[in-house]
């Protein structure tokens, strides 16, 4: 009996792309239902009654929730081949660690920087730079955070630059200009084709922002948090 797969997603999430690439990653066919989070499916509600959130995936008719446990899941799984997760207990802790510091970080720096004007925006732009600085530092020499191979950090991570454009209009800065290893990871990591076929184009993704502020609807109803 082959295995049922289905992803609750909607296509903006960088939450959501990671389940994406890492199915991608795995060579898993899997049906995909793009949620309206304005108006959520009774099948999402049933299947995350606790947070009512994206991503969702549904394995033989069983959830696993919150994107980062649903990436481990799919590489513990799915585990014949393109292994995501480091071999070596200590290296899995650290991978853990920096995935766990990307969502605490990133997008409640970023919301603090969209929605505040004068001191506090400028507070919250350098604060943003600052952590993809150190996120960048944490790279050190080797091409991709799971050292020689693409693993769980760069998966994680690697979504958020679908709205490096968006942080970049807003903030008035360039990550080439603030962080020029960061943007050269995610070049190698665009040469991927579970990547660059995964995450939308950055100008789509700002309109999504702009419409959202038209509306005065919150963004978290179409990317979720995480």
């Amino acid at each position: 009996m082959s295995d049922e797969v289905v992803l609750l997603d909607t296509w903006a999430s960088m939450y959501g792309m990671r389940a994406r690439i890492a199915l991608a990653e795995k060579g898993v066919r899997y049906e995909y239902k793009e949620e309206n989070l304005m108006n959520r499916s009774p099948l999402l509600l049933q299947m995350n009654p606790i947070h009512k959130k994206i991503p969702v995936l549904i394995h033989n008719g069983k959830p696993i929730c919150e994107s980062a446990i649903i990436v481990q899941y799919i590489d513990e799984v799915w585990n014949d081949k393109s292994p995501l997760m480091p071999s070596d207990p200590y290296k899995r802790s650290q991978a853990r660690f920096w995935v766990d510091y990307i969502d605490k970080k990133i997008y409640d720096t970023w919301k603090k920087m969209w929605l505040s004007k004068g001191e506090e925006h400028e507070e919250g732009k350098k604060e943003l730079i600052s952590i993809f600085k150190q996120l960048e530092e944490t790279l050190t020499d080797k091409p991709f955070y799971g050292d020689d191979t693409f693993g769980f950090v760069d998966l994680c991570l690697i979504t958020f630059s679908s709205w490096f454009y968006t942080y970049e209009t807003y903030g008035n800065f360039k990550m080439e200009e603030e962080c020029p290893k960061l943007m050269a990871w995610v070049k190698r990591c665009m040469e991927r084709e579970t990547v660059s076929n995964t995450l939308p184009d950055a100008k789509k993704c700002m309109a999504l922002l702009w419409n959202c502020r038209r509306h005065l609807i919150e963004i978290e109803d179409f990317i979720n948090h995480p």
